[in-house]
């Protein structure tokens, strides 16, 4: 789910920055130059936040300014850089004043292991599942709690909000969702049976439950972006209305239009 917020960009100017950077030579480098130019506070007394590097450094960002609220402006130091900014030291005080801010809802999943045990997690992107050994995948899924797939044999599947539909799910052949859009997609990954089902599109408030069929015989493991739970028997995904991440774009590089743009590539 997304909020636009125009009143965050307007305030950012004259804000305490902060710079954060993954650990490539690319990224360390760019810190130094942007540090020595335009100074530095730290995390926990900035009111933004410039994050360095790749989509999944950003993300990490994210996750670890989760009780903040601080707004975060990316710049592209890794490689595809879809949620991020061109990197271009120049006017970037007047970059962050005139950001468009983006607010994002994320994902949380309830992983429970065949040993009972149970981990939660939250996604930004995806919630997926994927099968850890030769053996396909076999999944029931169901939707608020009416069962809609008795047995989808695959090699996994998952659950995408649209700020992440252009990532993995695109992979997957999933729909590209526009961030206004209240839905996810839920998009097998090389199904087998059904073969034709290329899965559906659901409300962002839906609650959508994989059960693992065979999980003794058939590992899954479940992954929320970046955490992985190995051995889960039961995973529960729900949109999370009341965690608030806000994400700053240049105005010609707005995300919104980036998604748009990716449904005409050729």
């Amino acid at each position: 789910m997304m909020d636009t917020a125009p009143n965050i960009a307007s305030a950012v100017a004259g804000k305490r920055v902060s710079f954060v950077a993954s650990d490539t030579e690319e990224s360390c480098a760019a810190l130094s130059r942007l540090t020595a130019r335009y100074g530095d506070t730290p995390t926990e007394g900035a009111e933004v936040i410039v994050a360095l590097g790749g989509d999944g450094f950003l993300l990490e960002t994210l996750r670890r300014l989760l009780d903040r609220g601080v707004p975060v402006f990316g710049m592209n130091c890794g490689s595809v850089g879809f949620l991020l900014n061109d990197y271009r030291e120049d006017g970037l005080l007047e970059r962050l004043a005139a950001a468009v801010p983006v607010t994002l809802h994320p994902l949380r999943m309830l992983a429970r292991r065949v040993s009972g045990e149970e981990v939660a997690a939250l996604a930004i992107n995806e919630v997926s599942l994927l099968r850890e050994t030769r053996q396909t995948a076999k999944l029931r899924i169901s939707i608020d709690g009416i069962e809609r797939l008795d047995e989808l044999v695959c090699d996994g599947a998952l659950v995408a909000t649209p700020a992440g539909s252009t990532a993995y799910n695109l992979s997957a052949h999933g729909p590209i969702i526009p961030l206004e859009a209240d839905v996810l997609a839920l998009t097998p990954v090389s199904a087998f049976r059904p073969r034709r089902w290329r899965g559906a599109l659901l409300p962002y408030a839906a609650r959508i439950v994989f059960d693992v069929l065979e999980a003794g015989k058939r590992p899954v493991s479940a992954v929320a972006d970046a955490t992985e739970v190995r051995d889960v028997a039961r995973v529960e995904v729900t949109a999370d209305p009341s965690v608030a991440l806000t994400l700053l774009f240049d105005p010609e590089h707005a995300l919104q239009e980036r998604i748009i743009k990716e449904q005409f590539l050729p």
